[in-house]
């Protein structure tokens, strides 16, 4: 799939402004979105539009472990948030972004720039696909690939939209060659690409939206036994209590339930109170299918790998390459 990284000359040019030193770039190859060179190190780029903490985890993901003492990539990016900037020092990843700011480690120069004005674009004729209904019919399609089978009433009536929106949205994922379509089905491509986009819009567009109340739980014997609680078929478990029953390689400190249930129906049977920084949100199902599996009371798979991933907290992405690699694998 073509990706237009034109931005990473833009990047390096400013690095060179801003440091004196030389750099080139080479941007044909196929394993990486562009080689550079600086002062005789070479660093494997790996570009993206703009990282920040809705897709930090994702990243990180990508070079982390590193062999070695120095990281052998940089990310370059438009814009990188100052809280991700932060972020990827610590872990002593390099990075750039196209006003200068950098932190570039090798075994001959550190190279650490902040302060330089960001210049953010506002989005414009952002896609439909990761608009609110393209963002619900990619949770049906990258949850259960068949799926991308069905019928465009089907698939309308399975994520909650209108036959139009399926319409324009099919086509869209089409001319971004996320689907191809053969002579007898439909096939997703770019399927790691296309994940790293819906997470993104997921968080940005649609979860924002979907809170219904922060609560605590009133007791600490109720915390405490948390697993015993029933949900009486009236929610489902998420993020980190649903990734802890599903893999039970991580100890809840938040609490995500979604629900159709408005809180206050909710809240008695749990044991929770309203608290603003509580750590329990109640959030509003938005997928009609129900869980991948009942038994377990959690949300589909794709959603805890979702909410681990966008946490950004090592632990929680540790947990969410074990679901991707375990259970989501035929996403990779």
């Amino acid at each position: 799939m073509y990706k237009n990284t034109d931005y990473i000359y833009d990047a390096v040019s400013i690095l060179e402004q801003v440091t004196g030193f030389i750099a080139t770039v080479e941007s044909k190859r196929k394993e990486h979105d562009a080689i550079m060179t600086i002062n005789g190190q070479t660093l494997f780029v790996k570009a993206r539009n703009e990282i920040r903490k809705e897709n930090e985890g994702l990243l990180i993901n990508l070079v982390v472990p590193f062999e070695g003492e120095f990281c052998s990539f940089i990310f370059i990016a438009k814009y990188i948030s100052a809280d991700t900037a932060k972020m990827l020092k610590s872990l002593r990843i390099n990075y750039l972004d196209t006003s200068g700011n950098c932190y570039i480690q090798t075994k001959d120069f550190l190279v650490y720039v902040s302060g330089q004005k960001v210049q953010r674009k506002q989005k414009t004729n952002q896609a439909k696909a990761f608009q609110e209904s393209g963002i619900k019919l990619l949770f049906q399609l990258l949850s259960n690939p068949d799926n991308l089978q069905l019928s465009y009433r089907e698939i309308a009536d399975l994520a909650d939209i209108s036959i139009g929106s399926v319409s324009n949205i099919m086509t869209e994922l089409e001319d971004e060659h996320f689907i191809l379509r053969t002579k007898t089905k439909r096939v997703l491509k770019n399927k790691p690409d296309l994940l790293e986009r819906w997470v993104i819009a997921y968080h940005d567009v649609l979860r924002p939206r979907l809170l219904k109340k922060q609560m605590r739980f009133s007791k600490k014997e109720i915390l405490a036994n948390w697993k015993s609680l029933s949900l009486d078929g009236k929610g489902l478990w998420g993020e980190e209590p649903g990734a802890s029953l599903l893999t039970n390689h991580i100890n809840p400190e938040t609490f995500t339930i979604y629900t159709f249930e408005s809180w206050q129906n909710l809240s008695p049977a749990l044991g929770l109170v309203p608290d603003e920084t509580g750590n329990v949100e109640i959030l509003q199902q938005f997928w009609k299918n129900g869980s991948d599996d009942d038994t377990q009371r959690i949300v589909p798979l794709l959603l805890i790998y979702a909410d681990l991933m966008q946490s950004g907290f090592g632990r929680n992405v540790e947990t969410a390459k074990l679901v991707l690699e375990n259970e989501l694998s035929y996403i990779k």
